[in-house]
């Protein structure tokens, strides 16, 4: 035993000589090779196992030591001559780029021309259906300073808070938003040297190129091999051992199945299989588990991707404003034009939020350099549609001019090859594809050897990819040109029934009969639904079509062109998602005279159109006031725009400037004003900080009306405006929302209920929910509520940094319930208010409990007006809770009462301020007017003309008090220094700054303050009682109906004023001729 161990030491000694001695060696030609004067590229390539291992150690230690530069460094010096090659072949690929439609026209570099884009982090959550533009819209309004930006070559950096390293990365973004461009700047930064230099190897695999595959068998090296033919040299290790990273761009127009629940497992990089197989091993990292990975998708095809196998989730926003300008710069080099450009757009809500795609930047500079540069250009172009009919002509014509030398181009030919990329646009469009192969352009009976017409014809709009390994692929520019030209089809077709004919003696199938006899509830971009509808139904959908052709055909023989745009109209509201919007918008735009006379210079039209345009507004103004929805009458007014049509938008405008919101308060507003209204606030460039639904109707149809402005708001103040469940419903959509912007929610003193909180918790658990603030005071809550927020308060993804559910009657078992929430280590709450919520000691030992945890960030705690008693607040006071703030006045027995009789307030009329024709009994608790005077002396405080009186007790803090009239009666707050004498309005309550008051007959309530009055509902028959309460600090006063049909005299709210109190306060009281009033006993 003892020989053994002496041969083992000797073994290891002479092991570490030699491998000291090795490790030397290695570091004296690292040195020797990171030497300035060292002669550049005379090392061979590394094939030792053993020096491969010493360097992978030494680059590990030299990054530990923050020596990063130096580490790149010599890896680059020592990569293998393959990278060399393939860094070449990249750089000389990406260095140019060609704008709009790779291929055609005159490339640019890109890194002159290209603009940074702005990317942030996000939330993986739901797919996002709605239409791309609705989501641009959205993010137009985000504020920079709200998100954290990540510069693109730093996507795959850690950040503070990530406790793991990040492998895949999945970015998302709308349709040329900017994603491939980014992607090709990051490998071109990287082929330059410049960043990322610790990544050996990029490859970028285009999901449009691995289309092409998906019938091929092959390794993931063979895959490779074939994509990068600088490869071959690559051993089985290297892949293993050297640091590489692989960009699948457009998930979205994959068209494998990425089956990653049934693919079979696969490991070896160098067994044969599918691609599909391939790609799901590689995104799940059972290969190459170390390899890094970054997918880019637009918004509907992330939910391809199982959550779990992204590490982090990054969105590209597309150009801020001064970004565009950016653009503009660079690209327009006449700086005074670019300027006039920029000026241009801001002018156009429409414009300006469109250009947040770089594309659109392209064709807006494209057509507005050309137009505004020239002296007499015509009209410049302020519609969606206007823009991208002069974009199209202005292509035919530089084509025309370019290639044939004809400043004109051939119509008949110019019509041929727009109706049939229209019908591709459209066919396509309904099947949610981008991106064509050779089989699609057959099925619309486009002649794949006459597709170089068509791309020749359209330059800049449809192009044809050559650069390819196994075959071609073809796209239009953007989605917005798809659908521009599938609209353009669809007005061509209705316009010229030989159009139609001659469409569908080509191919049975009519298109236009999927889109105007069927349901038009299309998701553009869910393929595997449609797929799989196709699947069940191939004979019946094959059948229906026939028999929808014909009957198309005898529709547009017969139909007027009104006719076929309400029809459009009608379509496009039953889609689901909107995904019918943007074309809609330019099928109406297309009907207007004057971009039909700009399509005339190119195509023959050779029918004039019979169209009154008052027709179709009329219609879209009565759809307006009958649709419930009112995104979907946001977007019917974007399509008045297209129909140059702004009276209705023009009448909410005058209301705002000419009364501000105070008239939008005081008039009955129609339901299409209402809409209008909210059309206004959506396209104002201001920044919606906080939306107040009180400064226009406090209801819950206004509130419903205006729901799109409150999506894009950050705070919304919706207190004291007689809210309900459905009100809740909606927000909780709003929360659920990936775009919402809410993270302050004002609720308070509206009748929830734990119904609708229910509603609302469903919201509030959305990974997209990012309110931080919610007030719920006042909303007739109890313990099933407080059992959904505590649910809330444990999720991961909650941001509710503060809580107010004040004035609920929650009781301990509410408390006990929340703290279960507050216990949560994702619990995030600083900030609880439960003053007044029949709290007593053995909540409070609940909340300790709670708050005694490691995981509570609790800081402030409002336990006024309860019950919590020596007890509770002491253990509340333990150094374990770390509260900064207790709040605990105001306690005692009378708290436990359930809702505002905590507060009762046992008033008498104070006689010295009774006037002469008052009369005053029950312990002066009654008033009543009297026709004959009664003897008061002489009093300075006596109102000698105003048949008022006030009360003898001051209100203070929390009061409530409740009081019943006969005939005409008012009951009132007001200051003490209220004037007594004379008949002026500053005697009179709430005539005057000084007073509020709520006047009562058997015909209407109303509430006044400063000479402004408001009128109500009117009183149920035989309800006679009111109820007031004031929170004085809090500068609140409340008006009640109360109902004395049930026990416990139910309250409905009738009118909230929301003040500074800086006096003294008292109740008062105003009787009419015949009547009076009296104070009512709380129990």
């Amino acid at each position: 035993m003892n020989n053994y161990r002496e041969n083992l030491d000797n073994i290891f000694k002479e092991l570490q000589q030699k491998f000291i001695s090795l490790v030397k060696n290695e570091l004296n030609r690292f040195q020797k090779l990171l030497s300035p004067d060292y002669p550049t590229c005379s090392e061979r390539e590394v094939e030792d196992g053993q020096k491969e291992g010493v360097l992978n150690i030494t680059l590990h230690i030299l990054r530990n030591m923050k020596q990063t530069d130096l580490a790149n460094t010599l890896e680059s010096k020592l990569a293998p001559a393959c990278q060399r090659k393939l860094k070449s072949k990249l750089r000389d690929k990406y260095q140019r780029i060609n704008e709009g439609i790779s291929g055609h026209g005159n490339s640019v570099l890109l890194n002159e021309i290209y603009t940074e884009l702005y990317i942030t982090e996000v939330d993986g959550g739901n797919v996002n259906q709605e239409h791309e533009v609705k989501q641009i819209e959205a993010a137009s309004r985000k504020r920079q300073t709200q998100e954290r930006p990540i510069n693109c070559n730093d996507i795959f950096k850690t950040l503070p808070e990530q406790n793991r390293p990040i492998r895949t990365v999945l970015t998302k973004g709308v349709a040329g938003i900017g994603k491939t461009v980014s992607v090709q700047k990051f490998i071109l930064d990287w082929a330059e040297g410049k960043v990322n230099q610790d990544v050996l190897f990029i490859f970028p695999l285009p999901f449009r190129e691995l289309n092409l595959m998906k019938e091929k068998k092959l390794s993931l090296v063979n895959l490779l091999q074939r994509f990068f033919p600088e490869t071959q040299d690559l051993k089985k290790r290297h892949y293993k051992s050297y640091k590489i990273m692989f960009i699948l761009d457009g998930l979205d127009e994959c068209r494998l199945p990425l089956n990653f629940q049934n693919n079979e497992n696969l490991v070896d990089i160098e067994e044969p299989t599918s691609v599909d197989v391939l790609l799901t091993n590689l995104i799940k990292g059972n290969l190459l588990p170390f390899a890094l990975l970054w997918i880019t998708s637009r918004p509907a095809a992330v939910s391809q991707i199982p959550p779990e196998c992204v590490d982090q989730v990054t969105e590209v926003r597309g150009f801020s404003d001064p970004q565009k300008q950016e653009y503009f710069r660079k690209r327009i080099r006449n700086h005074d034009l670019a300027n006039k450009v920029f000026t241009h757009i801001r002018s156009s809500r429409s414009l300006h939020i469109m250009c947040h795609i770089p594309v659109f930047c392209w064709i807006t500079a494209t057509v507005l350099e050309r137009m505004l540069s020239e002296a007499e250009s015509g009209e410049i172009p302020k519609t969606l549609t206007q823009m991208f009919t002069h974009f199209l002509i202005f292509q035919i014509k530089h084509k025309s001019q370019k290639y044939s030398g004809k400043s004109d181009p051939d119509p008949q030919q110019t019509r041929e090859s727009i109706l049939a990329l229209g019908k591709l646009a459209f066919q396509q469009l309904e099947k949610g594809n981008l991106i064509f192969y050779e089989e699609d352009l057959r099925e619309s009976g486009i002649n794949i050897r006459e597709v170089s017409v068509y791309s020749g014809v359209c330059t800049q709009i449809f192009r044809e990819e050559h650069e390819l390994h196994l075959g071609k692929v073809f796209s239009f520019v953007h989605l917005s040109v798809q659908e521009f030209l599938a609209a353009l089809y669809a007005f061509l077709c209705s316009i010229d029934r030989k159009v139609l004919y001659h469409q569908n003696t080509e191919q049975q199938t009519s298109d236009l009969s999927q889109l105007y006899s069927r349901s038009a509830k299309i998701n553009l971009l869910n393929k595997k639904a449609l797929k799989q509808q196709s699947d069940e139904q191939p004979n019946t959908e094959q059948q229906n079509n026939k028999h929808q052709s014909t009957e198309i055909s005898k529709l547009f023989s017969r139909s007027t062109m009104s006719d076929f745009l309400n029809k459009a109209v009608d379509r496009a509201l039953q889609s689901e998602n909107g995904h019918l919007d943007l074309f809609l918008r330019f099928l109406l735009g297309l009907s207007l005279e004057s971009n039909q006379a700009l399509l005339r210079s190119i195509l023959t039209l050779t029918e004039r159109i019979s169209h009154n345009r008052e027709e179709t507004v009329k219609y879209i103004k009565k759809k307006i006031e009958e649709n419930s929805s009112p995104e979907k009458s946001i977007n019917l007014f974007h399509c008045l725009n297209e129909l140059n049509y702004h009276s209705l938008v023009q009448e909410v405008q005058k209301y705002l400037s000419g009364g501000g919101d105070r008239r939008l308060h005081q008039d009955r507003l129609s339901p299409a004003q209402w809409s209008a209204l909210a059309f206004v606030l959506v396209n104002s460039e201001e920044e919606l900080d906080e939306f107040d639904l009180s400064k226009y109707e406090p209801s819950e149809e206004c509130f419903l009306r205006l729901l799109p402005v409150v999506k894009i708001s950050r705070g919304a103040v919706l207190a004291s405006c007689n809210l309900g469940v459905k009100t809740c419903e909606s927000l909780g959509s709003v929360l659920k929302l990936e775009n919402s912007s809410l993270k302050e929610l004002d609720l308070s003193n509206n009748d929830l209920q734990d119904s609708g909180m229910e509603l609302l918790s469903a919201g509030l658990k959305s990974s997209h929910c990012k309110l931080q603030i919610l007030r719920l005071a006042s909303c007739n809550l109890g313990g099933k509520t407080c059992e959904s927020l505590g649910s809330v308060l444990k999720l991961e993804n909650s941001s509710l940094k503060e809580l107010d559910l004040s004035n609920n009657d929650l009781q301990d078992s509410g408390m006990e319930l929340l703290s279960a929430g507050l216990n949560s280590s994702h619990c995030k709450l600083q900030i609880l208010s439960s003053s007044g919520c029949m709290i007593t000691e053995n909540g409070c030992h609940s909340l300790a409990s709670a708050l005694s945890s490691n995981a509570s960030y609790m800081k402030a705690l409002d336990l006024t007006y309860n019950n919590p008693g020596e007890s509770g607040i002491n253990v509340l006071k333990d150094p374990h809770c770390k509260l900064e703030t207790l709040r605990a006045e105001y306690g005692g027995k009378i708290r436990i009462k359930p809702g505002f009789k905590k507060y009762g307030c046992d008033f008498a009329l104070d006689p010295n301020t009774a006037h002469p024709r008052l009369s005053l009994s029950e312990q002066n608790r009654t008033v009543e007017w009297r026709e004959d005077q009664q003897w008061y002396p002489d009093h300075p405080e006596r109102f000698n003309w105003c048949w008022q009186v006030l009360s003898k007790e001051r209100v203070t803090g929390r009061c409530y008090w409740e009081a019943e009239w006969n005939g005409k009666a008012a009951v009132s707050l007001s200051n003490k220094t209220i004037s007594r004498k004379g008949d002026g309005p500053d005697c009179w309550f709430g005539r005057n700054i000084n007073s509020w008051s709520l006047s009562c007959s058997d015909k209407r309530y109303s509430v006044s303050h400063n000479n402004k009055r408001t009128v109500l509902s009117t009183p149920p028959s035989g309800c006679r009682r009111v109820g007031v309460y004031v929170d004085c600090p809090a500068g609140i006063l409340s008006f009640y109906r109360v109902s004395s049909d049930t026990p416990s005299h139910t309250l409905t709210h009738l009118h909230t004023f929301y003040t500074t109190f800086t006096q003294p306060l008292y109740a008062g009281i105003w009787v009419g001729y015949g009547s009076s009033m009296t104070l009512c006993k709380i129990e």
